[in-house]
């Protein structure tokens, strides 16, 4: 059985998997306006793995007794410079995330919640990926400096990107 304040904290972070949803499909959007397709594939696919994310808060909620509660959540700034700032802002956000996920395993390890933190456990692990994925496209872009060949070769690498949904019961 969740804690009010756990079951708080939880509901809190699916808003912000859902917010992070919408805001890789709005900078897929950016890169489609821009004919790069395999960039705004990758980011297509990081929306489908947060939707995902948050559904699984979502399902974890549910199982563990509290009840599931859907926010609303800000409007996101949705004006990029460059794909090099697209991923900026991807990196800066899945560090933010990290950090949410780390204070979120703290408290349940506070509370002695052992059901939650097994299943944030999956997550800690997985913000790993989410930061190391983006961190090195964007520092292939700034070694690229975002130029013909190289930025067209990067845009096809990132078109092969599928999703996978996530092997975790919850």
């Amino acid at each position: 059985m969740l804690s009010k304040k756990m079951e708080e904290a939880l509901n809190d972070q699916m808003k912000w998997e859902f917010y992070s949803s919408f805001l890789y499909l709005a900078m897929a959007g950016y890169l489609k306006s821009k004919n790069l397709d395999g960039f705004a594939n990758w980011m297509t696919v990081q929306m489908q793995e947060e939707s995902a994310h948050a559904m699984m808060f979502f399902n974890y909620i549910d199982e563990a007794g509290g009840r599931p509660d859907v926010r609303a959540f800000d409007q996101m700034d949705n004006d990029y410079k460059s794909v090099t700032d697209v991923f900026a802002k991807t990196v800066e956000h899945e560090k933010l995330v990290t950090r949410r996920i780390n204070d979120l395993m703290d408290l349940a390890v506070k509370e002695k919640d052992h059901a939650t933190t097994q299943f944030l456990s999956w997550f800690v692990k997985e913000q790993v990926e989410e930061v190391a994925e983006p961190t090195k496209i964007l520092n292939q872009l700034k070694m690229v400096k975002e130029q013909g060949n190289a930025l067209m070769m990067l845009d096809r690498e990132l078109a092969q990107r599928v999703f996978n949904p996530p092997a975790v019961a919850t």
